[in-house]
């Protein structure tokens, strides 16, 4: 019988993977969704990628999904000579918004808003929270004086955090705009905007999304405090989460990113948005044919804490085994998946004043009832992909397969935990659809006699209209 790994993975797509050949054998491996990190590439590189995944799909007859991940708000030093330059703790250092060679005593930095931004006392991070200083003074023009409390090297382009300033800068930057449109023209199925601060932030993103006539669905990047303050506004405007502990790590305390990621994940499941676990997942194996058995504790409780998915970064972009980590990733969920009882049935009772009650009951009761009866699975007709999230955010151990006329909703559900879809236009009867479907599911292996599965649809089926049908029956 076909197995289904219920969390997704999700593997970023750089040099290391991009050719059609290494995406075939990622595919293969595991992965479910193919990220495109607009950090990094121009178009016409990613434009290659996405023209390998399409004719992968299609002569696979697949539907990997595609995700472009904005840059965003990304605050960089400038150009430092090649061996970097040594800032020594104690001295004085200048950050200015004026383009110049990088010294020890004054370098660039590409945000023209920093000096009237902060204030005395704030402190920046560099290189990933590995460099420190503290603001002593700014002319709210070009420079801002600061002193070095941690010293170190610091080269080109290093990254830089403002744990402690209100960023005035848009979070959709004029590449993030331009990223954009070039996204939504290849028909993307999912947008992730970086360094989300507020729901406003969600909120403006759509509005572009919108205009563009896309469907393309958002997740929230949460790596800023502001974000975590106000996560519950952002959980509701977005369509999905990912915890991107890189960046959250060095804005926030990182003794508070474990219960910040467990905070997130849960809020999550109530509001049946999928939650995605990303950064140095399994980074060792850049380099390495084998994970740290660190990574490996880290990746199992991304799962047991109930993410959908999980993401990997560099490993699959620019490092040497971009294959073997995606298996190794893949051995780790399904043991987990398969040992862990306390991954399941994360039942949220629904509430009669809810808009969707009758819809919510249903998929409620479905997930219990399968639970009772140790069904093989979950079947739902869909076109919204509305019972497909709520579904699989009761975490059921019965597979969950979703069946739809909506092409679009077959890649989104590739990002989805517990989720494995499918095309179907065939919409004679109830009973009929029910009869098909059965057999389908027996036909491809996922289902064998005597199975028990739960079947949900809308009455009359034909109407397309709102989840209220629920049947148990068993496959002969």
């Amino acid at each position: 019988m076909n197995t289904v790994r219920k969390t997704k993975i999700i593997a970023t797509i750089g040099p290391a993977s991009s050719t059609k050949q290494k995406l075939e054998e990622l595919m293969d491996a595991g992965v479910n969704v193919c990220r495109l990190n607009f950090s990094h590439g121009t178009h016409g590189d990613h434009l290659k990628v996405l023209k390998n995944i399409r004719t992968l799909n299609a002569a696979k007859r697949t539907h990997f999904a595609i995700l472009a991940d904005l840059q965003g708000p990304k605050l960089r030093v400038g150009i430092m000579p090649d061996a970097g330059v040594e800032l020594v703790e104690g001295k004085e250092l200048i950050l200015t918004n004026k383009e110049c060679d990088g010294s020890a005593e004054r370098i660039y930095m590409n945000y023209k808003q920093l000096p009237k931004d902060v204030i005395p006392g704030e402190n920046i991070l560099m290189d990933d929270g590995k460099l420190k200083v503290q603001v002593v003074s700014t002319d709210k023009k070009e420079n801002v004086v600061t002193k070095v409390v941690h010293g170190g090297i610091l080269t080109s382009k290093k990254g830089v955090n403002l744990p402690d300033t209100a960023i005035s800068q848009p979070s959709l930057t004029k590449k993030d705009l331009e990223d954009l449109e070039f996204a939504l023209a290849q028909d993307v199925d999912w947008v992730a905007l970086s360094f989300v601060r507020s729901a406003r932030d969600i909120i403006e993103l759509r509005h572009h999304i919108s205009s563009k006539n896309s469907k393309a669905r958002i997740i929230a990047k949460i790596e800023k405090p502001e974000a975590v303050d106000d996560i519950e506004d952002i959980i509701k405007e977005t369509d999905a989460v990912m915890v991107a502990r890189g960046d959250l790590g060095v804005e926030i305390p990182m003794e508070r990113v474990p219960l910040a990621q467990k905070k997130i994940v849960n809020l999550s499941l109530q509001h049946a948005k999928p939650v995605i676990i990303a950064t140095q997942m399994m980074e060792s194996m850049i380099g390495n044919a084998s994970p740290t058995r660190a990574e490996v504790n880290d990746v199992a409780n991304a799962v047991m804490d109930g993410a959908d998915a999980v993401m990997l970064s560099g490993e699959t972009s620019v490092g040497k085994y971009p294959v073997e980590v995606i298996k190794c990733m893949d051995k780790i969920l399904r043991e987990i998946e398969e040992m862990h009882e306390n991954l399941y049935y994360r039942e949220t009772v629904p509430e009669k004043n809810e808009e969707r009650f009758i819809t919510d009951s249903i998929c409620y009761n479905a997930c219990r009832l399968a639970t009772r009866v140790d069904a093989r699975a979950i079947i739902t007709m869909t076109h919204s992909g509305y019972t497909a999230f709520k579904l699989s955010s009761q975490r059921p151990r019965a597979n969950v397969f979703v069946f739809s006329n909506n092409k679009k909703l077959l890649s989104l559900m590739h990002l989805v935990w517990g989720v494995r879809a499918f095309y179907y236009d065939k919409m004679v009867s109830t009973d009929h659809t029910v009869a098909d479907i059965k057999y389908l599911l027996k036909k491809k292996g996922y289902l064998e006699t005597g199975d028990l599965i739960i079947n949900t649809a809308s009455m009359p089926i034909e109407d397309k209209g709102a989840t209220n049908m629920l049947k148990l029956s068993s496959i002969e």
